[in-house]
Protein backbone atom coordinates (compact mmCIF):
# COMPACT_ATOMS: atom_id res chain seq x y z
CA UNK A 1 0.00 0.00 0.00
CA UNK A 2 3.04 2.34 0.98
CA UNK A 3 6.03 2.78 -1.45
CA UNK A 4 7.99 2.03 1.06
CA UNK A 5 9.05 1.43 4.71
CA UNK A 6 10.11 5.17 5.41
CA UNK A 7 6.93 6.47 3.76
CA UNK A 8 4.88 4.34 5.97
CA UNK A 9 6.75 5.67 9.61
CA UNK A 10 6.33 8.75 8.77
CA UNK A 11 2.38 8.73 8.24
CA UNK A 12 1.74 7.05 11.43
CA UNK A 13 3.90 9.32 13.44
CA UNK A 14 2.04 12.19 12.07
CA UNK A 15 -0.72 10.44 12.85
CA UNK A 16 -0.02 10.33 16.45
CA UNK A 17 0.96 13.57 16.64
CA UNK A 18 -2.67 14.46 15.57
CA UNK A 19 -3.88 11.98 17.96
CA UNK A 20 -2.13 13.34 21.05
CA UNK A 21 -4.52 15.45 23.68
CA UNK A 22 -3.42 19.19 23.42
CA UNK A 23 -2.39 19.61 26.82
CA UNK A 24 0.19 17.32 26.03
CA UNK A 25 2.44 19.45 24.09
CA UNK A 26 2.00 22.23 26.72
CA UNK A 27 4.30 19.60 29.31
CA UNK A 28 7.09 21.75 30.89
CA UNK A 29 10.49 21.11 29.56
CA UNK A 30 11.79 22.17 32.73
CA UNK A 31 10.85 23.11 36.50
CA UNK A 32 13.97 24.73 37.08
CA UNK A 33 12.65 28.66 36.65
CA UNK A 34 10.59 27.52 39.07
CA UNK A 35 12.41 26.00 41.93
CA UNK A 36 14.95 28.72 41.19
CA UNK A 37 12.38 31.65 42.33
CA UNK A 38 10.75 29.35 45.40
CA UNK A 39 13.03 27.43 46.71
CA UNK A 40 14.84 30.21 49.11
CA UNK A 41 11.55 30.10 50.89
CA UNK A 42 11.34 26.76 51.93
CA UNK A 43 12.71 25.66 55.09
CA UNK A 44 13.82 22.86 57.18
CA UNK A 45 11.89 22.51 60.55
CA UNK A 46 14.46 21.08 62.72
CA UNK A 47 14.86 21.04 66.90
CA UNK A 48 17.89 21.46 69.43
CA UNK A 49 18.90 19.40 72.25
CA UNK A 50 17.50 21.46 75.16
CA UNK A 51 19.99 24.67 76.37
CA UNK A 52 21.99 23.97 72.93
CA UNK A 53 23.78 26.95 70.41
CA UNK A 54 22.53 27.21 66.75
CA UNK A 55 25.92 25.58 66.11
CA UNK A 56 24.55 22.05 67.53
CA UNK A 57 23.45 19.39 65.45
CA UNK A 58 19.52 19.53 64.84
CA UNK A 59 17.29 16.54 64.52
CA UNK A 60 15.07 17.05 61.41
CA UNK A 61 11.48 17.07 62.12
CA UNK A 62 9.67 18.84 58.86
CA UNK A 63 9.31 20.87 56.20
CA UNK A 64 7.90 24.59 56.24
CA UNK A 65 7.60 28.07 54.08
CA UNK A 66 7.71 31.60 54.49
CA UNK A 67 4.44 32.70 54.34
CA UNK A 68 5.31 36.60 55.64
CA UNK A 69 8.33 38.46 54.90
CA UNK A 70 8.81 39.41 58.79
CA UNK A 71 9.83 35.62 59.32
CA UNK A 72 6.09 34.08 59.33
CA UNK A 73 6.65 30.34 58.54
CA UNK A 74 4.03 27.77 57.88
CA UNK A 75 4.39 23.63 58.75
CA UNK A 76 1.96 21.18 59.89
CA UNK A 77 0.89 21.32 63.51
CA UNK A 78 2.35 17.20 63.95
CA UNK A 79 5.98 18.69 63.16
CA UNK A 80 6.48 20.26 66.19
CA UNK A 81 3.29 19.78 68.70
CA UNK A 82 6.10 17.02 70.68
CA UNK A 83 9.37 18.77 69.46
CA UNK A 84 9.65 20.94 72.87
CA UNK A 85 10.34 24.95 72.51
CA UNK A 86 14.45 24.64 71.06
CA UNK A 87 12.86 24.61 67.35
CA UNK A 88 15.43 26.66 64.36
CA UNK A 89 14.06 26.52 60.75
CA UNK A 90 17.12 26.12 58.13
CA UNK A 91 17.15 27.95 55.29
CA UNK A 92 18.76 26.42 51.81
CA UNK A 93 22.02 28.31 52.75
CA UNK A 94 22.57 26.06 55.84
CA UNK A 95 21.48 29.65 58.15
CA UNK A 96 19.79 28.79 61.31
CA UNK A 97 17.73 30.66 62.86
CA UNK A 98 15.32 30.33 66.24
CA UNK A 99 11.99 30.25 65.90
CA UNK A 100 8.84 29.96 68.56
CA UNK A 101 5.46 28.91 68.39
CA UNK A 102 3.56 31.89 67.02
CA UNK A 103 0.26 29.45 66.67
CA UNK A 104 -1.13 25.95 66.36
CA UNK A 105 -4.38 24.35 64.58
CA UNK A 106 -4.80 20.87 65.40
CA UNK A 107 -8.43 20.88 63.51
CA UNK A 108 -6.50 21.59 60.55
CA UNK A 109 -2.86 20.77 61.19
CA UNK A 110 -1.28 23.54 60.37
CA UNK A 111 1.18 25.70 62.66
CA UNK A 112 2.90 28.74 62.45
CA UNK A 113 5.95 29.89 63.49
CA UNK A 114 7.40 33.35 63.80
CA UNK A 115 11.68 34.01 64.35
CA UNK A 116 12.76 34.95 66.87
CA UNK A 117 15.46 37.42 65.71
CA UNK A 118 15.22 38.05 62.10
CA UNK A 119 17.69 40.02 61.10
CA UNK A 120 16.49 40.66 57.08
CA UNK A 121 13.20 40.57 55.31
CA UNK A 122 12.69 37.25 53.79
CA UNK A 123 11.06 36.28 50.80
CA UNK A 124 7.15 35.45 51.05
CA UNK A 125 5.59 32.88 49.06
CA UNK A 126 1.63 33.77 48.04
CA UNK A 127 -1.10 31.20 48.36
CA UNK A 128 -2.98 30.50 45.16
CA UNK A 129 -6.05 29.02 43.69
CA UNK A 130 -6.52 25.57 45.27
CA UNK A 131 -10.24 25.05 44.24
CA UNK A 132 -9.35 26.14 40.74
CA UNK A 133 -6.71 22.77 40.32
CA UNK A 134 -7.94 20.66 38.05
CA UNK A 135 -7.36 16.59 38.44
CA UNK A 136 -4.57 16.25 35.68
CA UNK A 137 -2.82 19.62 36.77
CA UNK A 138 1.01 19.96 37.48
CA UNK A 139 2.22 20.42 41.15
CA UNK A 140 5.77 20.43 42.64
CA UNK A 141 6.19 19.68 46.10
CA UNK A 142 9.80 20.68 47.80
CA UNK A 143 10.71 20.07 51.47
CA UNK A 144 13.14 17.70 53.34
CA UNK A 145 12.33 14.17 53.11
CA UNK A 146 14.17 11.57 55.75
CA UNK A 147 16.24 14.97 56.36
CA UNK A 148 17.54 15.38 53.03
CA UNK A 149 17.02 19.59 52.67
CA UNK A 150 15.88 21.47 49.37
CA UNK A 151 14.20 18.26 47.46
CA UNK A 152 12.03 18.14 44.29
CA UNK A 153 9.47 16.52 43.13
CA UNK A 154 6.84 17.18 40.57
CA UNK A 155 3.87 15.11 39.46
CA UNK A 156 -0.15 16.04 39.09
CA UNK A 157 -3.30 16.62 40.96
CA UNK A 158 -4.72 13.02 41.55
CA UNK A 159 -8.31 13.80 43.19
CA UNK A 160 -9.99 16.82 44.70
CA UNK A 161 -11.46 16.92 48.02
CA UNK A 162 -10.83 14.30 49.55
CA UNK A 163 -12.14 13.23 52.93
CA UNK A 164 -9.28 10.58 54.43
CA UNK A 165 -11.24 10.46 58.01
CA UNK A 166 -8.34 12.74 59.57
CA UNK A 167 -11.18 15.39 61.00
CA UNK A 168 -13.79 17.48 60.41
CA UNK A 169 -12.47 19.43 57.70
CA UNK A 170 -11.14 16.78 55.19
CA UNK A 171 -10.60 18.43 51.91
CA UNK A 172 -7.12 17.56 50.90
CA UNK A 173 -5.56 17.41 47.58
CA UNK A 174 -4.02 13.84 46.53
CA UNK A 175 -1.32 13.92 44.46
CA UNK A 176 1.11 11.42 43.14
CA UNK A 177 4.05 13.80 43.43
CA UNK A 178 6.70 11.91 45.64
CA UNK A 179 6.16 13.15 49.28
CA UNK A 180 8.34 10.81 52.13
CA UNK A 181 8.57 11.62 55.81
CA UNK A 182 9.98 14.48 56.07
CA UNK A 183 7.94 16.68 53.63
CA UNK A 184 5.08 17.23 55.73
CA UNK A 185 4.54 21.26 56.16
CA UNK A 186 6.28 21.50 52.83
CA UNK A 187 4.64 23.20 50.03
CA UNK A 188 2.90 21.73 47.09
CA UNK A 189 3.06 24.48 44.11
CA UNK A 190 1.03 24.97 40.84
CA UNK A 191 2.78 25.94 37.73
CA UNK A 192 3.30 29.69 38.57
CA UNK A 193 4.96 29.03 41.98
CA UNK A 194 2.25 29.72 43.94
CA UNK A 195 1.43 27.39 47.21
CA UNK A 196 -1.91 25.76 46.30
CA UNK A 197 -1.31 22.93 49.46
CA UNK A 198 0.62 21.97 52.19
CA UNK A 199 1.97 18.61 52.25
CA UNK A 200 0.44 16.38 55.17
CA UNK A 201 -0.02 12.95 54.77
CA UNK A 202 1.04 10.00 52.34
CA UNK A 203 -0.62 6.45 52.52
CA UNK A 204 2.09 3.73 52.56
CA UNK A 205 2.72 0.33 53.80
CA UNK A 206 6.24 0.71 53.64
CA UNK A 207 6.52 4.33 54.72
CA UNK A 208 7.93 5.74 51.47
CA UNK A 209 6.24 7.26 48.48
CA UNK A 210 4.23 5.17 46.66
CA UNK A 211 2.73 7.92 44.99
CA UNK A 212 -0.38 8.62 47.17
CA UNK A 213 0.10 11.80 49.37
CA UNK A 214 -2.51 14.77 50.64
CA UNK A 215 -2.00 18.05 51.10
CA UNK A 216 -4.12 20.86 53.32
CA UNK A 217 -5.65 23.21 50.18
CA UNK A 218 -4.78 26.62 50.65
CA UNK A 219 -8.41 27.29 50.41
CA UNK A 220 -8.14 25.43 53.61
CA UNK A 221 -5.16 27.02 54.77
CA UNK A 222 -4.86 30.37 54.08
CA UNK A 223 -7.88 31.62 56.53
CA UNK A 224 -6.39 29.60 58.87
CA UNK A 225 -2.59 31.07 58.68
CA UNK A 226 -4.20 34.31 58.50
CA UNK A 227 -5.47 34.17 61.90
CA UNK A 228 -2.84 32.36 63.39
CA UNK A 229 -0.29 35.33 62.41
CA UNK A 230 -2.57 37.61 63.77
CA UNK A 231 -3.62 36.12 66.68
CA UNK A 232 -2.11 33.29 67.61
CA UNK A 233 -5.21 30.84 67.47
CA UNK A 234 -8.21 30.22 65.62
CA UNK A 235 -11.91 31.62 66.04
CA UNK A 236 -14.75 29.14 64.09
CA UNK A 237 -18.49 28.89 64.02
CA UNK A 238 -20.56 26.46 66.89
CA UNK A 239 -23.99 25.70 65.67
CA UNK A 240 -25.14 23.46 68.09
CA UNK A 241 -26.52 20.60 66.22
CA UNK A 242 -26.31 16.97 65.27
CA UNK A 243 -25.95 16.75 61.15
CA UNK A 244 -25.64 13.84 59.56
CA UNK A 245 -26.48 13.56 55.30
CA UNK A 246 -29.33 12.88 53.92
CA UNK A 247 -30.54 9.41 53.34
CA UNK A 248 -32.43 7.92 50.29
CA UNK A 249 -35.80 7.84 52.17
CA UNK A 250 -35.51 11.16 53.63
CA UNK A 251 -34.25 12.77 50.22
CA UNK A 252 -37.20 10.64 48.52
CA UNK A 253 -40.36 11.62 51.38
CA UNK A 254 -38.94 15.61 50.69
CA UNK A 255 -38.57 15.80 47.23
CA UNK A 256 -35.03 16.94 47.61
CA UNK A 257 -32.38 16.87 44.66
CA UNK A 258 -30.12 13.92 45.32
CA UNK A 259 -27.10 15.29 47.38
CA UNK A 260 -29.11 18.55 48.66
CA UNK A 261 -28.61 18.93 52.36
CA UNK A 262 -27.61 18.09 55.69
CA UNK A 263 -29.98 16.85 57.89
CA UNK A 264 -30.55 18.20 61.59
CA UNK A 265 -30.77 14.85 63.70
CA UNK A 266 -30.93 16.74 67.06
CA UNK A 267 -30.21 19.32 69.08
CA UNK A 268 -27.39 19.41 71.28
CA UNK A 269 -28.12 22.17 74.00
CA UNK A 270 -30.79 24.05 74.66
CA UNK A 271 -29.28 27.16 74.72
CA UNK A 272 -27.39 27.13 71.84
CA UNK A 273 -27.63 28.64 68.34
CA UNK A 274 -29.60 26.00 66.66
CA UNK A 275 -31.90 26.11 69.65
CA UNK A 276 -32.63 29.60 69.62
CA UNK A 277 -32.67 29.61 65.74
CA UNK A 278 -35.91 27.19 65.92
CA UNK A 279 -33.99 24.46 64.10
CA UNK A 280 -35.83 21.37 65.07
CA UNK A 281 -34.62 17.91 64.35
CA UNK A 282 -35.48 16.74 60.87
CA UNK A 283 -34.94 19.51 59.26
CA UNK A 284 -32.87 19.57 56.15
CA UNK A 285 -30.50 22.84 56.12
CA UNK A 286 -30.79 23.50 52.09
CA UNK A 287 -28.88 26.76 52.38
CA UNK A 288 -26.37 28.52 54.60
CA UNK A 289 -25.51 32.23 54.12
CA UNK A 290 -26.68 31.66 50.53
CA UNK A 291 -24.74 28.90 49.49
CA UNK A 292 -26.14 25.52 48.75
CA UNK A 293 -25.71 23.12 50.55
CA UNK A 294 -24.25 19.48 49.56
CA UNK A 295 -24.00 17.83 52.50
CA UNK A 296 -22.68 17.36 56.36
CA UNK A 297 -19.24 18.17 55.82
CA UNK A 298 -19.83 21.13 53.50
CA UNK A 299 -22.38 22.34 56.08
CA UNK A 300 -19.37 22.14 58.67
CA UNK A 301 -16.69 23.95 56.88
CA UNK A 302 -19.21 26.60 56.31
CA UNK A 303 -20.14 27.09 59.40
CA UNK A 304 -16.19 27.00 60.78
CA UNK A 305 -15.70 30.06 58.52
CA UNK A 306 -18.94 32.32 59.47
CA UNK A 307 -18.77 35.61 61.32
CA UNK A 308 -19.53 35.25 64.90
CA UNK A 309 -21.71 37.12 66.13
CA UNK A 310 -23.98 38.00 63.17
CA UNK A 311 -27.43 36.72 62.30
CA UNK A 312 -27.02 34.35 59.26
CA UNK A 313 -29.62 33.28 57.12
CA UNK A 314 -30.75 29.78 57.00
CA UNK A 315 -33.18 28.20 54.29
CA UNK A 316 -34.45 24.45 55.62
CA UNK A 317 -36.95 21.88 54.49
CA UNK A 318 -39.08 21.14 57.15
CA UNK A 319 -42.11 18.42 56.36
CA UNK A 320 -41.67 19.23 52.75
CA UNK A 321 -42.25 22.82 53.06
CA UNK A 322 -38.93 25.52 53.11
CA UNK A 323 -38.49 27.76 55.99
CA UNK A 324 -36.58 30.57 56.60
CA UNK A 325 -34.59 31.35 59.50
CA UNK A 326 -31.42 33.34 60.97
CA UNK A 327 -29.21 32.31 63.15
CA UNK A 328 -26.08 33.64 65.41
CA UNK A 329 -22.95 31.65 65.79
CA UNK A 330 -20.83 31.34 69.23
CA UNK A 331 -16.70 30.84 68.96
CA UNK A 332 -16.60 26.75 68.59
CA UNK A 333 -13.28 27.15 70.54
CA UNK A 334 -14.59 28.95 73.95
CA UNK A 335 -17.32 25.84 73.85
CA UNK A 336 -14.09 23.62 73.46
CA UNK A 337 -12.03 25.31 75.84
CA UNK A 338 -13.76 24.29 78.68
CA UNK A 339 -13.94 20.71 78.25
CA UNK A 340 -9.89 20.46 79.86
CA UNK A 341 -11.27 22.29 82.43
CA UNK A 342 -14.22 20.13 83.45
CA UNK A 343 -15.24 18.80 86.80
CA UNK A 344 -15.70 15.52 84.61
CA UNK A 345 -12.26 14.67 83.50
CA UNK A 346 -10.87 11.55 85.24
CA UNK A 347 -6.95 10.77 84.97
CA UNK A 348 -5.59 6.81 84.31
CA UNK A 349 -3.55 5.29 82.62
CA UNK A 350 -1.64 8.53 81.70
CA UNK A 351 -4.75 9.62 80.04
CA UNK A 352 -7.06 12.93 80.58
CA UNK A 353 -10.59 11.06 80.11
CA UNK A 354 -13.91 12.05 80.07
CA UNK A 355 -17.59 10.43 79.68
CA UNK A 356 -18.76 11.20 75.87
CA UNK A 357 -22.30 14.19 76.50
CA UNK A 358 -24.30 15.76 73.91
CA UNK A 359 -22.13 18.48 74.85
CA UNK A 360 -19.03 17.25 73.77
CA UNK A 361 -20.46 14.87 71.03
CA UNK A 362 -22.00 18.29 69.50
CA UNK A 363 -18.36 19.76 69.95
CA UNK A 364 -16.65 17.56 68.24
CA UNK A 365 -19.14 16.28 65.66
CA UNK A 366 -19.82 13.08 66.71
CA UNK A 367 -23.00 10.74 66.13
CA UNK A 368 -25.50 12.17 68.96
CA UNK A 369 -26.08 8.68 70.14
CA UNK A 370 -22.27 7.91 70.83
CA UNK A 371 -21.06 6.20 73.60
CA UNK A 372 -17.41 6.17 74.65
CA UNK A 373 -14.79 8.14 76.60
CA UNK A 374 -13.20 11.23 75.49
CA UNK A 375 -9.38 11.32 75.61
CA UNK A 376 -8.91 15.56 76.93
CA UNK A 377 -4.96 14.88 77.59
CA UNK A 378 -2.19 12.98 76.70
CA UNK A 379 0.73 12.85 79.83
CA UNK A 380 4.15 13.72 78.44
CA UNK A 381 5.32 10.22 78.99
CA UNK A 382 2.63 8.41 76.31
CA UNK A 383 3.34 11.46 73.61
CA UNK A 384 6.35 9.77 71.78
CA UNK A 385 4.54 6.23 72.55
CA UNK A 386 1.31 5.94 71.63
CA UNK A 387 -0.74 8.12 68.43
CA UNK A 388 -3.90 8.95 71.50
CA UNK A 389 -4.66 12.98 71.52
CA UNK A 390 -6.94 15.31 72.71
CA UNK A 391 -10.27 14.92 70.64
CA UNK A 392 -10.46 10.97 70.06
CA UNK A 393 -12.97 8.85 71.86
CA UNK A 394 -12.20 5.39 73.43
CA UNK A 395 -15.10 3.01 72.48
CA UNK A 396 -13.68 -0.56 73.90
CA UNK A 397 -11.00 -1.60 76.10
CA UNK A 398 -10.14 -5.19 76.45
CA UNK A 399 -13.06 -6.06 73.74
CA UNK A 400 -15.76 -4.01 76.46
CA UNK A 401 -17.45 -1.78 76.04
CA UNK A 402 -16.35 1.84 77.12
CA UNK A 403 -19.31 3.36 78.04
CA UNK A 404 -18.16 5.71 81.11
CA UNK A 405 -15.42 6.96 82.81
CA UNK A 406 -16.26 5.16 85.80
CA UNK A 407 -16.65 1.77 83.88
CA UNK A 408 -13.57 2.63 82.13
CA UNK A 409 -11.66 2.61 85.76
CA UNK A 410 -13.03 -0.45 86.86
CA UNK A 411 -11.97 -2.29 83.89
CA UNK A 412 -8.27 -0.79 83.98
CA UNK A 413 -8.49 -1.23 87.47
CA UNK A 414 -8.88 -5.69 86.80
CA UNK A 415 -6.33 -5.49 83.85
CA UNK A 416 -3.69 -4.11 86.13
CA UNK A 417 -4.73 -6.62 89.55
CA UNK A 418 -4.77 -9.49 86.60
CA UNK A 419 -1.31 -8.25 85.14
CA UNK A 420 -2.86 -8.54 81.80
CA UNK A 421 -0.10 -6.14 80.32
CA UNK A 422 -0.79 -3.74 77.27
CA UNK A 423 -4.36 -3.99 75.73
CA UNK A 424 -5.97 -3.35 72.61
CA UNK A 425 -8.41 0.12 72.87
CA UNK A 426 -10.93 0.75 69.90
CA UNK A 427 -10.45 4.57 69.19
CA UNK A 428 -12.90 6.49 67.11
CA UNK A 429 -10.95 9.97 65.13
CA UNK A 430 -13.20 11.80 63.18
CA UNK A 431 -14.81 8.92 60.84
CA UNK A 432 -11.90 6.94 61.35
CA UNK A 433 -11.98 3.91 63.66
CA UNK A 434 -8.37 2.27 64.50
CA UNK A 435 -7.14 -0.23 67.44
CA UNK A 436 -4.29 1.00 69.67
CA UNK A 437 -2.56 -0.83 72.84
CA UNK A 438 -2.79 0.71 76.13
CA UNK A 439 -0.55 -0.21 79.38
CA UNK A 440 -3.70 -0.58 82.32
Amino acid sequence: MFKDLATAVRLFAAALVIALPIEAAAAPDSFADLVEDVLPSVVNVSSLPPGASLNAEPRALGSGFVVDSRGMIVTNNHVIENAGSNLVVIFGDDRPYRVKVRGTDAETDLAVLEIVDPDRRFNALTFGDSEGMRVGDWVLAIGNPFGLGSSVSAGIVSGQSRDIGAGLYDKFIQTDAAINRGNSGGPLFDRRGRVIGINTVIFSQSGGSVGVGFAVPSELAAPVVGQLIKTGRTTRGYLGAFLDDVDGPTRERLGLKRGAGALVTGIAVSDGPAALAGLQTGDVILRFDDNAISGRRDLTRRIADAPIGEAIPLVVNRGGKRVSLRVTLVTREARMASLSEDSGNVEMAGLKLQTVSADIASRYDLPENIKGVMVTGVANHLTGHSSLQPGDVILEIGWEQAETVETVSERLEKLRDARSGPVKILVRRGDRLFYETLLP
